[in-house]
């Protein structure tokens, strides 16, 4: 697969890269974060990066008031495994070098069907903070150089949090709502990343770096 670049034209489908906000202390403070070699881990909320003055940059400016919330998903990662989208941009910083495998919700089936072959993958720099629209589909980033990554991650207040309403279950036909695995995260799984109570709709390959 051709890993380009978010600074790249193409990378606009999917995002931008943010520029002008000095994110030097979230990345100081990202270097507490654990960092395991083997697996990925996700903290939708770290209260030491929500208290930094740069965390309040991005709630004023990019968020544009609204309650955010600022965690962080740290380790390692070669596959693709499942798509997730929100109604809401999701903000990236890398702290490492690290890559990133978008596709577009456009390109969804009716039957909540999607084909890995659209997937496109980027790297982004260590340093830079992207931005990706709320139709991008993401999932955890890829390790660059099979090295493990630190990626800090800023959304929406309530984001990935557990649910509480009872939703559509898996059934035939798929509704979007069954695909909704936590607030404001819809999900579609790759069948060979087994990952339980999600809708297993990526046919082709689940691509591997």
């Amino acid at each position: 697969m051709v890993i380009q670049s978010v600074n790249d034209a193409s990378f606009q489908t999917y995002g931008r890269v943010i520029r002008g906000i000095d994110v030097s202390d979230m990345i100081e403070e990202m270097k507490h974060t654990p960092m395991p070699e083997d697996t990925t881990i996700y903290e939708p909320t770290d209260p030491a990066l929500e208290a930094l003055a740069s965390a309040a940059v991005f709630r004023s400016r990019i968020y544009g008031e609204l309650p955010i919330q600022v965690g962080y998903c740290n380790g390692f990662n070669r596959s693709l495994n499942a798509v997730e989208y929100h109604r809401s941009s999701e903000i990236n910083i890398a702290v490492t070098d690290m890559i990133l495998l978008l596709g577009r919700q456009q390109d969804i089936t009716e039957e909540f069907r999607y084909d890995s072959a659209k997937i496109e993958a980027f790297l982004v720099p260590a340093g830079t903070v992207v931005e990706m629209y709320a139709t991008t589909l993401h999932y955890a980033p890829c390790s660059a150089d099979g090295k493990p990554f630190l990626c800090t991650v800023i959304l929406p207040r309530g984001t990935n949090f557990e649910l509480e309403d009872t939703h559509a279950a898996l059934e035939n036909p798929v509704v979007e709502d069954a695909l909704l695995t936590a607030k404001n995260k819809w999900l579609i799984a790759h069948p060979d990343a087994h990952i339980e109570g999600a809708h297993a709709g990526i046919f082709g390959e689940n691509i591997t770096l």
